[in-house]
């Protein structure tokens, strides 16, 4: 877990300062609802259907107790007594007044957080793999570069009014987890003749115009990494289109240019401040990893009696959460665990305050007091010791934090939708709903397997629908809520190791296919369902999961089977699609 500095407290203290005497002004008639909307857009507040909506930052998804425990005294004391977790691992309050923000960014600031540069034309939360630091197949822990990111990008003069907003991701693995094809820039670490580097994608992203970014630097040495995104953000910056928010992107940037002769400006520029301020040296280095507080494993775990077999032989349920929720880690005798925000009739990614005290509880019990943020919207017990592992399964059912679906078609990916958002074109939440509701049944969840489904309320794509195994889009329809499916999207080059990710857009991510005219709410669950059976018609063995059937097969059959249902025969009439 990172450590302040006494420079990084003084930055977030002086900023609530800062914006505390901007909303008062506001408040007192001084600003202009324009001129206070630039003002707090940059500390992470926005205007949604019903009240502000502020979105706290969590740097590359970690959490330590203390922080955990003051976000759900925030939800209690300010909001309605939960918060929602985002796909870019930070939270959100969706109920706060106004006049309280100030003094709600005052507590945050006391526990070393934040709301700056969540929102607003800049380089956002830079985020990374949730198992980072413990993953067993890791050639370099992110964690360290994504904190150099953030030290660079914060508040950075020169990228503080980009075009469009920014994200970057960081894998540090040989699996790719952070989803680098689908983000502005993409970093993923690897090996050249002994050296430590970066890969980097460039205009990736998702919204009005989905694209799986580009490589465009195989190899960038690990000292240079800050100068070479300095680069790619300059050509960005001088470029990118200010007069259509819908073309601003960097993706649009590339694709007009080309990717061949964007990559040639950045060299030209890179070349030009390589050796600049902006290298990193080995005493940053280290310097930044020391602020770092690491684990301290016992090395006795790796011997300890595991009692989880004996229990998993005579309870299913706990069987089954060892084979979703439990992950591996790299020192033997500990475990990572994902508690799922998945129960059914939960929005995706809520929490209650008493959940996240409690969560906050069993981090420091069971693990070394911090915990993740997964962009699937979920929480993780990052240092479980084996051993505990029926233990702590217990509490969590307790808790309703052990719903067993991580992977699996329940485990959606949704955005607020409709319910809170005023871009939302539909509601995503009750879609959700209805949907985990129809696949209730663990037994026929564990027949379908492996499966990502993931809806967004508008094509801003705040559920990354576009690389869901299945996508779910809410469309407006003469003003009426319809849904478009979209199939074979994918985050990454799936659950196998891909022999050169060089060779593969974006790391092997994927945008889905629309299958055909929209659905009416009512229909959606339905639709998923024979989408399912259909699945489970033409698959091979148990072994061949959705996805790979999409792939082998193509969206034909599937679409087939969904419109030829008496059930779905009222499809919305064929209408313009939306861009997938």
């Amino acid at each position: 877990m990172y450590v302040y500095d006494p420079v990084d407290q003084q930055l977030v203290q002086e900023r609530v300062a800062q914006f505390s005497d901007q909303t008062r002004r506001f408040l007192d008639g001084q600003l202009s609802e324009d001129e206070f909307r630039v003002l707090r857009l940059q500390n992470g507040l926005y205007i949604q259907r019903h009240a502000p909506m502020l979105r706290v930052a969590i740097p590359y998804g970690m959490l330590a107790a203390r922080q955990l425990r003051t976000l759900a005294g925030i939800a209690r004391r300010y909001d309605r007594g939960y918060g929602h977790f985002s796909t870019r691992q930070n939270i959100q309050f969706n109920w706060p007044r106004l006049e309280d923000v100030p003094a709600i960014l005052a507590e945050l600031a006391e526990v070393q957080m934040h709301a700056i540069q969540t929102s607003g034309n800049c380089i956002r939360n830079t985020t990374t793999d949730h198992f980072a630091g413990i993953a067993p197949d890791e050639l370099v822990n992110p964690l360290v570069w994504c904190e150099i990111i953030r030290q660079w990008s914060t508040l950075h003069p020169e990228f503080a009014f980009l075009p469009r907003k920014f994200k970057i991701a960081v894998s540090g693995a040989l699996q790719d987890r952070a989803a680098v094809g689908v983000h502005d820039i993409g970093l993923q670490a690897v090996e050249h003749e002994g050296e430590l580097g970066f890969r980097v994608w460039v205009g990736g992203g998702l919204g009005r115009t989905p694209m799986v970014g580009h490589l465009i630097k195989p190899f960038v040495a690990w000292p240079h990494l800050l100068t070479y995104l300095q680069a790619a953000l300059r050509v960005y910056n001088l470029h990118g289109r200010r007069d259509n928010k819908y073309k601003a992107r960097i993706k649009i940037l590339v694709k007009d240019l080309s990717p061949e002769v964007y990559a040639r400006q950045v060299e030209e520029e890179w070349l030009r401040i390589k050796d600049g301020p902006d290298t990193i040296t080995q005493a940053q280095l280290d310097t930044i990893a020391g602020r770092f507080e690491w684990p301290s494993y016992d090395p006795r775990a790796a011997g300890q009696e595991d009692p989880g077999a004996a229990l998993a032989a005579r309870n299913p349920r706990f069987a089954r959460w060892l084979r979703t929720n439990v992950h591996p880690h790299r020192v033997p005798g500990y475990a990572a665990v994902t508690l799922s925000l998945k129960a059914t009739g939960v929005p995706p990614g809520d929490i209650t305050a008493e959940q996240m005290e409690a969560a906050a509880d069993l981090s420091e019990r069971y693990g070394f007091g911090e915990l993740r943020v997964s962009h699937e919207q979920n929480l993780i017990l990052a240092d479980v010791r084996r051993a505990q592992l029926p233990e702590l399964w217990r509490e969590l059912e307790d808790l309703k934090l052990a719903t067993p679906n991580i992977g699996l078609l329940t485990n959606i990916i949704a955005c607020p939708g409709g319910d809170f958002c005023a871009l939302a074109n539909a509601v995503s939440i009750p879609v959700a709903e209805a949907i985990q509701r129809r696949f209730d049944d663990l037994d026929y969840l564990f027949e379908i397997g492996e499966l990502d489904l993931n809806i967004s309320g508008c094509i801003n794509s705040c559920g990354h629908h576009h690389i869901g195994h299945i996508g779910i889009l809410g469309v407006d329809k003469a003003g009426e809520e319809w849904y478009q499916v979209t199939l074979g999207g994918r985050q990454n080059g799936a659950a196998r190791p891909l022999p050169d990710l060089a060779s593969q857009r974006g790391g092997g991510a994927a945008i889905g296919r629309i299958i055909g005219p929209s659905f009416a709410r009512e229909q959606v669950a339905h639709v998923v369902e024979r989408l399912v059976r259909t699945y489970l018609t033409l698959r091979d063995s148990d072994q061949e999961r959705f996805i790979d059937v999409v792939e082998r097969v193509g969206i034909d059959p599937f679409k087939h089977d969904v419109y030829a249902d008496p059930q779905l025969a009222k499809a919305a009439p064929r209408q313009q699609a939306v861009p997938a």
